[in-house]
């Protein structure tokens, strides 16, 4: 399979520059990040691409058995590494693609020289000491909500996942965003998401690492960042003075500026 149309990738920015690849989240594409590409763009190599089941993604190619896992995901990454031969990657992960990002450098090391975790969870619910953010019935009730209404579901949680209600375009971008994901896909993709437990493999990254948070995040509270910073060695954590889950939308200069500070030195 042609994994460049599958993935509808595309490549942008400084053909001899170092690679940054960007991954989106949740219900999103890479669309979410056209306004952090150009600052990426005047230095690096830049490869955006959507999951299978996303965007302008191959629908034929997804299959809940493959996508049933975040395996699935990071094998997409690596499925587009591979094909585009494309060494010492930096990696950028948006939401759940931040642990997306992390399986799939613990599989293959030596292709991901950095790592950029853009507000990353390992784990959404509670558990003892840990605060994810969410109780285990928060989060049942959240997907049978999804399962039952899917796009009822997107236009009252999309606004509360980017927070920002004195932008309202924001929140709606997200909705439509959302909106054009196909309901059966979203509805595995969602569980594959809030149900995951990526905890134990945070200490298997060896690659250098940003930890990107927000002041303010509904969906990954600074405990969260806080947790993963502690769990990755050598990490660093930055709080970017932005509201929500999504600040490669409400705050892109900020954003752009936190990566190419981290990047720019290798």
């Amino acid at each position: 399979m042609d994994v460049v149309s599958r993935n509808n990738v595309t490549v942008t920015g400084r053909a001899d520059g170092p690679v940054v690849m960007l991954a989106h989240g949740f219900g999103c594409d890479q669309n979410m990040w056209r306004l952090v590409v150009p600052a990426l763009a005047a230095r690096f190599r830049v490869v955006l691409f959507d999951y299978v089941g996303s965007g302008s993604s191959d629908l034929a190619a997804w299959s809940p058995e493959r996508y049933g896992s975040l395996d699935g995901y990071a094998q997409d990454v690596l499925d587009i590494c591979q094909e585009l031969d494309l060494p010492e990657v930096a990696f950028v992960g948006h939401s759940v693609s931040a642990m997306t990002g992390v399986l799939a450098a613990a599989r293959e090391p030596e292709r991901f020289a950095r790592l950029v975790l853009l507000v990353p969870s390992p784990r959404y619910i509670d558990d003892g000491d840990y605060k994810g953010g969410f109780s285990a019935e928060d989060i049942e009730e959240l997907l049978e909500s999804l399962e039952s209404n899917y796009l009822g579901w997107s236009a009252h949680m999309a606004p509360v996942i980017m927070g920002n209600a004195d932008r309202p375009e924001l929140g709606e971008e997200l909705t439509n965003s959302f909106c054009r994901t196909d309901p059966d896909i979203a509805r595995v993709f969602a569980r594959t998401t809030f149900l995951s437990d990526s905890r134990q493999d945070l200490a298997s990254v060896t690659a250098p690492t940003l930890i990107l948070e927000c002041a303010e995040d509904v969906i990954a509270p600074r405990e969260v960042g806080a947790y993963v910073h502690a769990a990755i060695p050598g990490s660093r954590l930055v709080t970017l003075k932005a509201t929500g889950h999504c600040p490669q939308l409400s705050a892109p200069e900020a954003t752009a500026d936190a990566v190419i500070d981290f990047l720019a030195p290798a």
